[in-house]
């Protein structure tokens, strides 16, 4: 499971010209599944996304999560994460999971981080989504369960 996580002071999801979901300061994260993903990792990731300490103290350093500024998080599923650009120049999709498989481990992954006590907006699972935000910082940071073994 990967995931790009920007903090921000806002950010929306419209689908057909409807806003659909928007929230205030914290968290959109767009959110790549694969074919080994399950449970665990939709686990993992909620429990580190939710503690994750990058919005500043008083101090400036990145001291903060998401529960101590009282923030949200915007959750986007994007297969597009698993684009295998290696040949040519139209990327591969053979990696991200089907839909099947990956809208129900979304579902999951939000009831998970929501279970952490971050409040969780959500966009559609497979809509042409136009996804708007104010990166703060900005900070970006990526992650994938592959590399958080053991963390």
């Amino acid at each position: 499971m990967r995931a790009v996580v920007q903090r921000v002071s806002k950010a929306s999801v419209t689908v057909d010209g409807q806003m659909v979901s928007a929230i205030q300061r914290g968290l959109l994260i767009l959110l790549g599944i694969t074919h080994t993903d399950a449970e665990a990792e939709a686990a993992q990731l909620a429990r580190k996304i939710a503690s994750l300490r990058i919005f500043e103290d008083d101090d400036g350093k990145l001291n903060l999560g998401l529960s101590d500024i009282g923030g949200a998080a915007l959750a986007v599923s994007q297969f597009t994460l698993y684009a295998d650009v290696r040949k040519g120049r139209r990327p591969s999709f053979i990696t991200a999971a089907r839909p099947e498989q990956a809208q129900p481990l979304y579902g999951r992954f939000c009831g998970l981080l929501a279970a952490e006590g971050v409040e969780v907006a959500q966009g559609i699972f497979q809509a042409h989504m136009q996804v708007a935000l104010v990166n703060d910082g900005p900070v970006t940071i990526w992650l994938d369960t592959d590399e958080l073994r053991g963390s």
